[in-house]
C-alpha cells in the first residue's frame, strides 16, 4: 500500500494484493422506487419542434432505379398497347421487390418515431419546467458507470430524471486506470464530471448474468484471445477474476460469475483512484464512490462504499 499527499492529507492506494472492504448501505427489492423529481429553480416553458418530428429518407439509389423502370414501361405501353396488363403486372412487382428492401429499416425508423413521439408527448410536453431548466444547462449530482447490456439502463432501473447523472456504459461497467492514450475517452468523461460538473458521487453498477465477466472468467490461462476488442478489455478485470477463483476455489462457472460480476465493480473503484483529480475530490470530502450490484433476475439492488484509508498526512 502505498500513501499520496493530497491538501494536507494523505490517500492510501491500494496494491493488487490489498482487499477491498465492502460497507453495506442498503439492500433493498426495486418494489420500492422512488418517483421523486429533482428540485427546479424555475418554471420556464420550453417551444416544441414542429411536426413532423422524424422524416424518413430512402436510399437515392433505390428511387432512381424505380423512376429509370417505369419510365422504361411506359415507352413499352406507348408502343404497344395489348401489352398494358404485364406491364402492371411488372410495375407491383418492381414495387413489392423494392419494398421488401426497406421493410426491416422502416419498422427500425417508425419504432424510433413513435418512441419519440410518445416521449414528446407523455415527458416533454407535460414538464417544461424540467426541460426548460435543463435548457440553460446540468449540474447532475451521480456519475453513473454502468454496463452496455440492454437490459440494465440505470436511468430505467433506479429512476433517474433527465439532468441527474452524467452517464457511461460500456461493456461489463469497467474503470479502466488512468492512461492518457490508451483510455482517453474515459479519462475525458471523469474529468469532465468531476472538474466541470462538479458531481458529487461516482457509482459504478454491476448485474446479473453479465456477457462482459463471464466471457473474461472463460478467457484461457495463457491469456490467449479470439476476439479483437472484447478480451482485449475485460481483461482489466483479470484482479478480479483471480481474487474470485483463489476465494472460491470448486464453486460452479455460475456462481464464480456472480461473484466476479461484483468484485470486477472493487477493482473499477480502485482504478478510480489513480485518477488524480478523483483523489484530490475525496480528500476534500466533496466526491464519494459507491459501488452497486443490480440482479434483474431476482429484483434486488445493493450498493456499498469502500473505506480508502483517509488519514491527515506528515512529515518525517
Amino acid at each position: 500500500m502505498s500513501i499520496t499527499s493530497i491538501n494536507g492529507l494523505c490517500l492510501s492506494s491500494l496494491s493488487a494484493k490489498t482487499s477491498l472492504k465492502r460497507q453495506p448501505l442498503y439492500y433493498v427489492p426495486l418494489s420500492s422506487s422512488s418517483s421523486s423529481f429533482p428540485s427546479l429553480i424555475q418554471d420556464r416553458p420550453v417551444f416544441a419542434a414542429t411536426s413532423p418530428f422524424i422524416t424518413t429518407t430512402l436510399r437515392e439509389d433505390m428511387g432512381k432505379e424505380y423512376e429509370k423502370a417505369i419510365e422504361e414501361l411506359e415507352k413499352l405501353l406507348r408502343g404497344k398497347g395489348d401489352l398494358r396488363a404485364v406491364a402492371a403486372a411488372k410495375v407491383e412487382q418492381i414495387t413489392a421487390e423494392l419494398g421488401t428492401q426497406t421493410v426491416e429499416s422502416s419498422e427500425a425508423s417508425e419504432r424510433i418515431k413513435n418512441g419519440f413521439i410518445h416521449f414528446k408527448k407523455e415527458k416533454y410536453d407535460k414538464n417544461p419546467a424540467l426541460y426548460g431548466e435543463l435548457a440553460k444547462g446540468q449540474s447532475p449530482k451521480f456519475m453513473v458507470f454502468a454496463c452496455s447490456d440492454s437490459r440494465v439502463c440505470p436511468s430505467h432501473v433506479l429512476d433517474f430524471q433527465p439532468g441527474e447523472a452524467f452517464v457511461v456504459r460500456n461493456v461489463a461497467n469497467i474503470v479502466p486506470p488512468y492512461d492518457q492514450t490508451k483510455y482517453a475517452g474515459t479519462g475525458a468523461a471523469i474529468e469532465f464530471a468531476v472538474l466541470h460538473l462538479k458531481v458529487q458521487n461516482i457509482v459504478v453498477i454491476g448485474h446479473s448474468a453479465c456477457g462482459g465477466i463471464k466471457g473474461l472468467l472463460s478467457i484461457p490461462d495463457d491469456g490467449s484471445t479470439s476476439t479483437e476488442f472484447i478480451e482485449d478489455w475485460v481483461k482489466l478485470g483479470l484482479p478480479a477474476k483471480s481474487k474470485v477463483k483463489s476465494a472460491h476455489a470448486g464453486a460452479s462457472f455460475q456462481e464464480l460469475c456472480s461473484h466476479c460480476e461484483k468484485e470486477a465493480v472493487n477493482v473499477s473503484l480502485g482504478n478510480l483512484l489513480t485518477y488524480p483529480f478523483v483523489r484530490e475530490g475525496l480528500a476534500n470530502k466533496t466526491l464519494s464512490l459507491k459501488g452497486g450490484y443490480y440482479d434483474f433476475v431476482k429484483g434486488n439492488f445493493e450498493l456499498w462504499t469502500l473505506q480508502f484509508g483517509l488519514s491527515p498526512s506528515f512529515s518525517a
